[in-house]
């Protein structure tokens, strides 16, 4: 009998799939990119960055508790760098991606894939291992009926 065989919506195996789907989606859910302001407006409010040359100042580096909750540019990936603009000698902060932050995304996503690599490799030996227990009872049962 097919697992959730008499019951609506979907067999179990399926409502396993769909939960994994979702947690791998989830854990490995990426940041989004830091969404730049249009420049269809005048340059006046956009970061100087944007629109000019400019020279690191400081790396990329982790925002403090304090800088986190005073500095806007925090907030997306909780990483900033102090840049310097060339031609307006201005010194702004700029949101950035550390290559810390990168390597740990992609060892959570490689733990993840490797996690359900794993779970779907059980799930084919337990679904094989029922395939060939039906086809010894069809054998049994020829063999009896001769």
């Amino acid at each position: 009998m097919l697992a959730g065989a008499g019951r609506p919506g979907l067999p179990q195996g399926r409502h396993l799939c769909w939960l994994l789907c979702a947690f791998t989606l989830k854990l490995c859910q990426a940041e989004a990119p830091v969404q730049e302001e249009k420049l269809s407006g005048g340059t006046s409010n956009l970061p100087c960055w944007l629109v000019e040359e400019f020279v690191v100042a400081e790396e990329c580096s982790p925002c403090s508790n304090f800088r986190a909750k005073t500095t806007p540019e925090c907030g997306p990936t909780g990483y900033v760098e102090k840049i310097t603009c060339s031609s307006s000698k201005r010194n702004e902060f700029k949101s950035c991606r550390s290559a810390l932050m990168e390597q740990r995304l992609f060892w959570k996503f490689e733990g993840a894939v490797v996690c359900v690599a794993l779970i779907f490799a059980c799930l084919v030996i337990i679904r094989q291992r029922q395939l060939d227990r039906k086809a010894l009872e069809k054998v049994r049962k020829q063999i009896e009926s001769i």
